[in-house]
């Protein structure tokens, strides 16, 4: 039996050969070197081209930076990197406390309507906004199809999710930093 690329004298590209060619656009327009359009297009080139010589022609033209300039870039992501992490580490640790409640309270109601156990008065606060369940795992959280969202370090949440002291919770707009309690 005959390969494919037999048929037509051509190699084809491996995934390896083309994860460096996106690489180096990705790399190509994150250092300005190439338009968004630029990349794009070649983008789907390199992900739809057929032999080794194709995938080199998408390469083709591209401006390099040579061994400094890459060190440089890569500096800089990695500064930028831990700025962000130490933004968010900073802002953490300054958000208002949650205290969980101790392990027998059962459920802890979050919303706008009065009777909530944990009432916000916020617009960005749905009336049945939360709920806080002490479940055989833990401490579990479930969105009750709030509006704007129920978050946990950051992520929007669906459904429910295990929460423990030092994670990040967003009801709406207010943040809080999970206790023990």
């Amino acid at each position: 039996m005959t390969s494919p690329e037999s048929h037509t004298g051509r190699l084809r590209p491996s995934d390896a050969e083309r994860d460096q060619a996106i690489d180096a656009l990705k790399d190509g327009a994150g250092s300005g070197r190439l338009s968004h359009d630029t990349f794009l297009g070649r983008m789907d080139l390199a992900l739809r081209a057929e032999s080794r010589g194709e995938l080199e022609a998408v390469l083709a033209g591209l401006p390099t930076g040579g061994p400094v300039e890459r060190a440089v870039l890569r500096t800089v992501g990695r500064v930028s990197a831990f700025g962000g992490r130490l933004n968010r580490a900073w802002r953490t640790e300054r958000l208002p406390g949650l205290a969980l409640p101790q392990a027998g309270a059962g459920q802890l109601t979050i919303g706008r309507i009065p009777g909530s156990a944990l009432r916000l008065h916020h617009p960005s606060v749905s009336r049945h906004h939360a709920e806080l369940r002490h479940e055989s795992v833990g401490w579990v959280l479930y969105d009750l199809g709030s509006t704007n969202g129920t978050y946990v370090n950051g992520r929007r949440i669906a459904g429910a999710v295990l929460v423990r002291p030092g994670d990040q919770v967003r009801f709406g707009n207010l943040e809080f930093r999970l206790e023990a309690g």
